[in-house]
């Protein structure tokens, strides 16, 4: 199975950056697009940005638009989340999650990584 690890996650205060790491392993081959989520204490799990495998098209939350950006550097495996001025209601937990080609739902998921803004 595709294997994803989130890193680079901590605490920072408002206006600062941050940038999340994901790390995918395994049949990598199927993947389409990659997908970074956040779920805040008693909130819903929601989306945050999305790349193409081969990184020719993203979208973003409207929410972190212009101010978070997501890359991939396919020869590593790996998909980033560049954070910039960053906000309080930021604080959450991070998901990187992957979908194959035709399908509407992530399949695979990593653990998560906890991101604190304060004020």
């Amino acid at each position: 199975q595709v294997q994803l690890v989130e890193s680079g996650g901590g605490l920072v205060q408002a206006g600062g950056s941050l940038r999340l790491s994901c790390a995918a392993s395994g049949p990598t081959f199927t993947l389409y697009r990659m997908g970074w989520f956040r779920q805040a204490p008693g909130k819903e799990r929601e989306f945050v940005a999305s790349i193409t495998w081969s990184g020719g098209s993203t979208n973003y939350a409207d929410s972190v638009k212009g101010r978070f950006t997501i890359s991939r550097d396919n020869a590593q495996n790996v998909v980033y989340l560049q954070m910039n001025s960053l906000k309080p209601e930021d604080t959450a937990v991070y998901y990187c999650g992957a979908r194959n080609f035709g399908d509407i739902k992530y399949a695979y998921w990593g653990q998560g990584t906890q991101v604190n803004i304060s004020s």
